[in-house]
């Protein structure tokens, strides 16, 4: 697991449009409107937020193979050639990479 997600990403989803600045590790709440969260807050949001992301690495990865096949043309070949080609492509990625 790498660890993608950070305080930034925390208070952008716990407090959006909220008003602050942070340099380094140090916190200046700006905002008027909006209270400041507790570094907990902060800490449970980022855990929250890293799980989610990691829950979804195989449907990134899936994503990248994806992206590299010339699904329109497989899928025209396969009709025209009575093959499956496309298919057991789709289903080798899904394999590869299961939920």
């Amino acid at each position: 697991m790498i660890n993608i997600i950070g305080t930034s990403d925390a208070l952008h989803s716990l407090k959006p449009r909220a008003e602050w600045v942070l340099r380094g590790d140090e916190l200046e709440w700006l905002d008027a409107v909006q209270t400041e969260p507790t570094q907990s807050e902060i800490d449970a949001e980022v855990i929250r937020l890293q799980t989610e992301y990691d829950s979804q690495e195989y449907a990134r990865n899936r994503k990248a193979e994806y992206d590299q096949l010339n699904q329109f043309e497989m899928q025209f070949d396969d009709d025209r050639d009575g093959t499956t080609t496309w298919v057991d492509k789709i289903n080798e990625i899904k394999a590869r990479y299961p939920k």
